[in-house]
């Protein structure tokens, strides 16, 4: 019988900036938007620390429905100094309450504190701000 619900774990909430984004008008899968993340920050139970700035970006693909497909990948740095890798892909749709953002992040890293989010599938559930977004990041169980 399929799941009505699925076990999550709160990792962390992530606040992202972003940058003004280069367009690229006409592509064949639709406009492309290639925005730079100079900075963030993000803090759960398990861990906290900053986005590197300028280490990622996103390469969003605005389709012709209106919604868009995302692409993302971002270096964390945890406040002890370990370096983590978080990608993503997600879609961002506009609904009667405003825009909405679903992600299906994944991470890498060889700090040995952290290894344990290599084997971690995540689910992100976010909205945009102003000059950035924001996310809830969590760990299927």
């Amino acid at each position: 019988m399929p799941e009505s619900s699925l076990p999550v774990e709160f990792l962390f909430s992530i606040d992202v900036d972003t940058s003004a984004p280069t367009m690229i008008s006409g592509a064949p899968q639709g406009n492309r938007y290639i925005v730079s993340v100079p900075g963030g920050t993000f803090e759960g139970p398990k861990m906290k620390g900053t986005v590197v700035p300028n280490s990622g970006g996103d390469w969003l693909t605005l389709r012709a429905d209106g919604s868009a497909k995302l692409d993302v990948r971002l270096t964390l740095q945890t406040d002890d100094g370990a370096h983590i890798l978080m990608s993503y892909n997600g879609i961002l749709v506009n609904g009667a309450s405003g825009p909405s953002i679903r992600s299906a992040p994944l991470f890498e890293t060889g700090a040995e504190k952290y290894t344990w989010l290599n084997l971690v599938q995540a689910v992100g559930i976010g909205a945009p701000r102003a000059n950035g977004v924001k996310y809830d990041i969590y760990a299927l169980s």
